[in-house]
């Protein structure tokens, strides 16, 4: 474990050099500074942004697909509860307690040379804006939460009602797979764009 947890830091590191690189590059009109402080990390804080003319500040939660590395998915899995000592938590996505205004979707991460990552995608999804799209489907935290009890045993993809399976998204469940047992909302980064909570960065 401690091994892989190494290896994890690694590439998080090799990523935020590349990250860094590329909020330089292309957000012109911001500036950034990382956030180290642990605690204001687990508040769903990486980066924070800020406007150059205004100074107002933004949060940014960093979430990025390396379990896929040299791989183009065209969904993102959005976190909506997890298993810790066989108690139910509260994903990401709805967790009151985290301050996370934007998130920062990191996909299609590519390693052209050993122990360096050379290009990736961003798309920047405003989350209270998601999350307001959710709630006039139906998906709320709540109807959510529901529907994953009366489908506890499920192991995969689960369709939901509210969206096409295909084109916009569906849950996920890890019953099998996973210590933690997480339930995702998997939703396609093209619907993301579509329905105007989400702008592809690069």
């Amino acid at each position: 474990m401690k091994s892989s947890f190494k290896s994890d830091l690694q590439q998080e590191k090799r990523l935020t050099k590349l990250l860094d690189s590329y909020y330089k590059k292309y957000l012109v009109q911001y500036s950034f500074k990382r956030i180290s402080s642990y605690k204001e990390q687990l508040q769903g804080i990486d980066l924070v942004l800020i406007h150059k003319g205004s100074q107002v500040e933004y949060f940014v939660d960093e979430k990025a697909q390396l379990d896929y590395i040299n791989e183009s998915l065209p969904t993102f899995a959005l976190e909506l509860f997890y298993e810790k000592n066989s108690v139910h938590k509260q994903g990401w996505l709805f967790d009151q307690r985290k301050k996370t205004q934007f998130y920062s979707l990191v996909t299609s991460i590519y390693s052209d040379e050993e122990n360096v990552f050379t290009s990736c995608n961003i798309t920047f999804v405003n989350r209270s804006k998601l999350i307001e799209h959710l709630n006039l489907l139906g998906l709320t935290s709540e109807n959510l939460q529901n529907t994953i009890k009366e489908n506890q045993e499920v192991h995969g993809k689960l369709i939901l009602e509210q969206l096409h399976p295909r084109k916009e998204g569906y849950l996920f469940f890890s019953t099998q797979n996973k210590a933690e047992k997480p339930v995702n909302l998997i939703l396609k980064l093209d619907y993301l764009i579509e329905i105007g909570v989400g702008k592809k960065f690069i």
